[in-house]
């Protein structure tokens, strides 16, 4: 059983333009209820009993949503600019600022502003093995992603946003990992469009042999833009 999980929660929201002006995107309320809250609610639901949030942009009203509402859950709060500072910027500096709280054990990592299913949360808390795994979902327009290149259950390279067609499989940002990752994300350079890739430091473990892929049970939504708001909304009511 895996009880960690390490959930980036940093990022600027600028795709929700001024709804997230003053406060994360994640705490942008749909219903009654900050879209965060949904996304512990199902990883407390599929038994993880430590949350790791990883907090930068407008830290201090994520520390009010973590002293309010999020008290049902174990939260730890990382700050990653205290951690990390704020000249690097991308999917691996959250990872990285986790270190300390995550400690040498295995853990789960997915973005804060992503909701996946409880069945599929609860799969991935009950993995026991010594492979990082990458979830996929299949989707239409796999130019917008990371693309696994798999061999078998193997995951062997991943390219991101991909200008030739490689597969309709997808990594859509749910993660196990082991603590081999962070030595990895550590080493990672910049990439083109100037950022630090996680998807680079798996890429490397994949060439290892050490990263298999798991196709995802059921759904998966996105929280990026002002439309996921009624879109998150309208798919919640029909799971009550």
């Amino acid at each position: 059983m895996i009880n960690k999980v390490v959930i980036p929660a940093a990022g600027k929201g600028t795709r929700m333009l001024e709804l997230a002006k003053d406060r994360p995107k994640h705490l942008i309320d749909v219903l009654d209820k900050p879209f965060i809250y949904y996304v512990l609610k199902n990883l407390q639901a599929a038994g993880f009993s430590e949350m790791i949030l990883v907090i930068g942009n407008h830290a201090d009203k994520m520390r009010e949503f973590a002293a309010g509402a999020g008290k049902e859950f174990n939260l730890t709060l990382v700050d990653q600019f205290e951690t990390m500072g704020t000249a690097k910027y991308g999917t691996a500096i959250p990872v990285l600022a986790a270190q300390a709280a995550v400690g040498n054990e295995p853990f789960i990592c997915i973005y804060g502003d992503n909701l996946y299913s409880q069945r599929d949360l609860q799969a991935m808390h009950e993995m026991n093995d010594e492979f990082n795994y990458v979830s996929l979902l299949h989707v239409p327009n796999p130019e917008r992603y990371g693309v696994p290149i798999m061999n078998g259950e193997m995951v062997v390279d991943f390219v991101e946003k991909p200008k030739e067609f490689i597969s309709n499989w997808v990594s859509i940002g749910c993660y196990k990992f082991t603590p081999e990752i962070f030595s990895e994300a550590a080493k990672v350079g910049k990439s083109p469009r100037g950022e630090y890739e996680l998807t680079d430091a798996v890429a490397t473990l994949a060439k290892q042999g050490k990263v298999k892929g798991r196709k995802m049970l059921d759904y998966w939504l996105d929280f990026g833009n002002p439309d996921d708001i009624k879109k998150v909304g309208d798919f919640l009511q029909t799971q009550s």
